[in-house]
């Protein structure tokens, strides 16, 4: 059986043995290995039955460890750091011989973020390597945001959960990486584009022409449901096309009941793109769980988080 607690010094333990420790952060719970020890690593991509070539983050106790990780680290790096850590925003930096190939899937940059949540940070500290976590649950499944989303997904195949509670943020982190001295998005995230555009000015978009994926989270299929999804921008019409079967819908606000519907959920109760990420994988891992025909999601309104969201929506239903 999987255990949940939150106590930081089994955590340590167990990583210190090279072992496997799911742990929460602000935007989802991570699977948590020694991101310096190849074997470790390999772990999380067995667990996950995650393919070698999708890259994992690293996460870190300070900026200071930065240097430890990536080298030629541009100065417009250390200012968005400064700005948004510890939180939702990840940089990937020219990487130092010390990260295993593995941690990269053989890309010359990594990952690096520090986590907005107290129990990790606490852990961090008290470690002498980074840790290596992407989302606690299997490949192509939906992140989890509670412990017990973890324990579901990984009961008595994992030793040890971190219990810190529900994340606050909800969805992953925004990714950033550098080309000539310019910000490029490489993954939109819980860290808002208009606040990091504050300081690098209009962002570049990274070109996805390459099969190599650069960063993680860049696959056009994940964070699905095993129900058949479809994420659409009318949901009342396109129940018209599944008369008969047993329907969940997922809309931003709450809609009027219909009787078509088997169930309807919806994100936010005050008009809150922030409230809608929070609550957007609890939900959809709601509905997965009720046996459904199919989950039709409506296209958030097209700004700021609503723009993360449909991203995620997107990217369940390819």
């Amino acid at each position: 059986m999987t255990q949940i607690s939150s106590d930081i010094e089994i955590a340590k333990q167990l990583l210190l043995a090279n072992e496997l420790v799911a742990i929460p952060t602000e935007t989802v719970y991570g699977l948590a290995a020694n991101a310096f020890s190849e074997a470790a690593v390999k772990k999380i991509f067995a667990l996950k039955n995650r393919p070698s070539f999708n890259p994992l983050i690293v996460h870190i106790a300070s900026v200071a460890d930065l240097e430890k990780l990536a080298t030629n680290i541009p100065p417009l790096a250390y200012k968005l750091a400064a700005a948004f850590w510890p939180g939702p925003l990840t940089l990937l930096l020219k990487k130092k011989p010390i990260v295993p190939e593995c941690v990269t899937a053989g890309n010359t940059t990594v990952a690096v973020r520090i986590p907005n949540h107290p129990l990790t940070l606490a852990l961090l500290n008290q470690l002498p390597f980074p840790l290596a976590a992407p989302s606690a649950n299997p490949f192509m499944s939906i992140s989890p945001t509670k412990p017990e989303h973890v324990k579901n997904y990984f009961d008595g195949k994992l030793k040890y959960i971190l219990d810190g509670g529900a994340c606050h943020d909800g969805i992953e982190s925004t990714i950033i990486g550098f080309s000539s001295n310019k910000a490029v998005l490489y993954r939109e995230g819980s860290c808002e584009i208009w606040e990091i555009e504050k300081i690098t000015g209009k962002l570049l978009s990274a070109s996805s022409d390459s099969d190599k994926l650069e960063a993680p989270g860049m696959m056009k299929k994940h964070y699905a449901p095993k129900t058949p999804f479809v994420v659409t921008i009318n949901y009342r019409s396109e129940i018209k096309k599944h008369i008969g079967k047993k329907i969940g819908v997922l809309t931003f606000l709450e809609v009027e009941k219909d009787e078509a519907i088997f169930t309807q959920k919806h994100l936010s109760n005050d008009n809150s793109f922030k409230e809608a990420a929070t609550n957007l994988y609890a939900t959809l891992i709601d509905l997965d769980a009720m046996h459904l025909d199919l989950i039709i999601a409506e296209y958030m309104p097209n700004q700021g988080l609503g723009n993360t969201i449909n991203d995620r929506l997107e990217r369940a239903s390819s």
